[in-house]
């Protein structure tokens, strides 16, 4: 699973590196995607194809459906590292999360968050933890 944070820079051509200890858990090529709160995922191909498969059971008659399966899909590209360990983030995915020059790499145990470094400050306000842990433990998450 994916875990840590790293920060890095996107150059001007929209390369991107990708951290050596997520290289080693993605594999040779993996899919890179819009996420939510403004964030870019990146998947292995074994995760992706996981996420398709639930994305397929969803139903054509569901609006919110549609919307979802669109949002995930339509944007995501195919993507493998050159030879320093780099990706090409596409100009849409990289207008989409605001990502210019300083970036955040995080681990989300299944998935990469890619995070322009502003966005991942505005995103890691932390001082609702009891309500956010008041609604997982509603889920059956306890701490």
């Amino acid at each position: 699973m994916f875990m840590g944070e790293y920060n890095h820079t996107i150059d001007a051509k929209g390369r991107l590196i990708i951290p050596a200890k997520f290289r080693e858990l993605l594999g040779e090529e993996f899919v890179l995607t819009k996420g939510l709160d403004g964030c870019l995922n990146i998947y292995s191909y074994n995760e992706w194809h996981a996420f398709e498969e639930k994305l397929a059971k969803l139903p054509l008659t569901d609006k919110n459906a549609r919307t979802f399966k669109r949002f995930f899909v339509a944007g995501a590209a195919a993507c493998e590292l050159d030879k320093q360990g780099r990706i090409l983030v596409p100009q849409t995915l990289r207008e989409f999360a605001g990502l210019a020059k300083d970036v955040v790499l995080t681990g989300c145990l299944d998935k990469i968050e890619v995070w322009s470094k502003e966005k991942w400050s505005e995103n890691c306000d932390y001082d609702n933890m009891e309500d956010v842990t008041q609604a997982m433990q509603e889920m059956g998450i306890v701490i």
